[in-house]
């Protein structure tokens, strides 16, 4: 009868390590039924999962690996495991797999402690830890720093809503931000990204800012921060905040458009998902001068909003054409994911106002970016510590699989 040992080795990492173990194994005619291999700081760390045959003596097998990587100056442990725990083991395959990503500028111990237990506490396991970030040098961590681990875990957890309170408030207490999601055959295979706008691709609310200009801005921002909150319907609060710029000259429109900043981390995650393939668009509720300019400026493919109605130079008070609020916003999501022939499950889309959640809950991967309290309730995934290139670290990418 075959035994199944499992090999740990552990040690200062050394080129041609596998090439020359696997060879002492072959000799033997050794099955390979599981191997896995990390390394933190040059310091190698190989499990491998073996069935010596029938026909085969375990003893030299042990005794010719063992003595090899003794000669490499490396720790090795054999540990026996039985036809039963091994079938036990392949059973275990078939519970369900999530991913949960840890981002902000700096990961602690006290941060994946607290996760860890809410794992645990989930019946859920452990089974496999990267680092999704790049390396951070020593003492450089600063408002700019991104640093993310990611967690494969097996097991559907027991409460998910439990869940995913558990982990807004530890995020809240640790500023930490936690994604939960299944692993599943989409996750890798995001065809769409869709942005909202004002203070999401951009870091102002375009209206507030030409409100200013109109001296009207402090009327107009307050019925800004309702109608995100969900406070106000939004197309009502739009028309209310449009009807206050009548009379405003269209030339404010670049000089405000001259003062728009993009948000952090925007410009290297469209920049990356161009060179990935991945389709974009702007589905704001904001204005189609300013998403031109952007899509003009960042390359998108897509852009719908909110037309402003011009006569003679100046502003009418009013919007043409459908008004995109939040129920709109899902359905143009919906019309561009069938122009691409994609599935919706293959979308990726982002905001941060009450008005996004639709698109939010349709898409596949719908993310609430640096938003009010009820959106990031709501939605699925959230980021609020780190610009929006960390939407890589959500769709698995790691730092060093992305263009400088």
């Amino acid at each position: 009868m075959s035994e199944i040992i499992l090999i740990n080795v552990s040690g200062q990492d050394q080129p041609g390590l596998t090439s020359s173990l696997m060879g002492i194994l072959a000799e033997y005619n050794v099955g390979i039924l599981d191997i896995g291999q990390a390394m933190i700081h040059d310091t190698l760390s190989l499990g491998i999962l073996i069935e010596v045959p029938e026909e085969a003596n375990v003893s030299p097998v042990l005794k010719d690996v063992l003595f090899h990587l003794h000669e490499k100056g490396m720790q090795v442990r054999f540990t026996p495991v039985s036809a039963e725990d091994y079938s036990a083991w392949v059973a275990g395959a078939g519970r369900a797999r999530y991913i949960i990503t840890l981002l902000g500028r700096r990961i602690t111990a006290e941060q994946i402690a607290r996760i860890a237990s809410v794992i645990s506490a989930q019946g859920q396991n452990i089974e496999d830890v990267i680092r999704l970030s790049g390396r951070r040098p020593l003492h450089k961590a600063d408002e700019r720093s991104r640093a993310c681990i990611e967690l494969t875990v097996r097991g559907q957890p027991v409460d998910l809503d439990t869940m995913k309170r558990d982990f807004l408030e530890i995020s809240g207490q640790l500023g930490i931000d936690i994604s939960f999601q299944e692993d599943n055959v989409y996750r890798r295979n995001r065809r769409l990204v869709a942005f909202d706008m004002d203070s999401t691709l951009i870091q102002q609310e375009v209206i507030d800012e030409m409100a200013k200009a109109a001296g009207v801005g402090d009327q107009v921002s307050a019925v800004t921060a309702a109608a995100m909150r969900g406070e106000i319907d939004f197309k009502e609060s739009l028309r209310q905040r449009v009807a206050c710029l009548e009379g405003l000259p269209e030339s404010t429109l670049r000089s405000v458009a001259d003062r728009l900043t993009l948000t952090e981390g925007a410009e290297r995650l469209v920049r990356t998902l161009k060179s990935f393939g991945y389709r974009t668009a702007i589905i704001s509720g904001g204005f189609t001068y300013f998403g031109r300019m952007l899509q003009e400026r960042l390359a998108i493919d897509y852009v719908f909003a909110n037309e402003l109605e011009i006569e003679n130079g100046l502003l009418t008070g009013r919007v043409t054409g459908p008004i995109v609020d939040g129920p709109r916003k899902a359905e143009l999501l919906r019309e561009i994911a069938q122009r691409e022939q994609i599935r919706l499950e293959q979308v990726i889309a982002i905001g941060d106002g009450a008005n996004d959640l639709p698109m939010l809950r349709l898409a596949g991967l719908g993310i609430a970016f640096h938003a009010k309290p009820v959106v990031r309730e709501s939605a699925r995934q959230s980021i609020s510590t780190l610009g929006l290139d960390a939407t890589l670290y959500l769709m698995g990418i790691k730092d060093t699989e992305t263009p400088a």
